[in-house]
């Protein structure tokens, strides 16, 4: 095998994705335990190193990911607060998950704004987009951030109207999923 040429992704594990009709892998890496992490268009899935997928998540439930280059380590926040997930990747120079990774959950996200409250603790609002392509809400609140205050409710809500009436805002229309995302902010429409 070349130096260069990036392992591809083995047949028992793509056939355990069961991907969606329109969904195709983007890119995957071989991690350290001999499990696989696999971009798709739609989602972020990992699998056991038998092949069994593991995690399957949209890009939209990722809420930040980060890249430790020393360690070649993938570390994944989600918005709901379930716990990061660490990716120790094999050897990354072979994969393009890095910065497939990075443009999915750009993609997914389509306006935000920062909110600061009291004591520089701060909540992001913003629109993203589902693996479907339909737009909602979501709102995710640094610890200490009582989502229930009517203030910072007050707070929110204008924040979430202002980018939705930016003038870069999509014509199309947007709905909520909801229950997906915790504090997903209700659609004003």
């Amino acid at each position: 095998m070349s130096w260069f040429r990036r392992p591809s992704l083995p047949d028992d594990v793509r056939r355990a994705l069961h991907l969606p009709a329109g969904d195709r892998v983007l890119a995957s890496a071989e991690l350290r335990d001999g499990s696989w992490a696999v971009a798709t268009r739609g989602s972020l899935v990992t699998s056991d190193p038998t092949g069994r997928a593991v995690v399957a998540r949209p890009w939209s439930d990722v809420d930040r990911a980060s890249y430790a280059p020393e360690a070649s380590t993938i570390t994944v926040t989600w918005v709901d607060g379930t716990p990061p997930l660490a990716l120790h990747l094999v050897d990354p120079r072979r994969s393009g998950l890095v910065p497939t990774l990075r443009e999915r959950v750009q993609s997914s996200v389509v306006l935000a704004e920062t909110v600061t409250f009291a004591a520089g603790r701060t909540a992001r609002v913003a629109v993203r987009r589902d693996r479907d392509g339909a737009l909602f809400s979501q709102v995710v609140a640094e610890p200490g951030v009582d989502l229930h205050d009517p203030e910072v409710a007050a707070r929110v809500d204008a924040a979430e109207g202002r980018v939705r009436s930016r003038p870069d805002y999509p014509s199309e229309p947007a709905r909520v999923l909801p229950g997906r995302h915790g504090d997903a902010v209700a659609d004003p429409a």
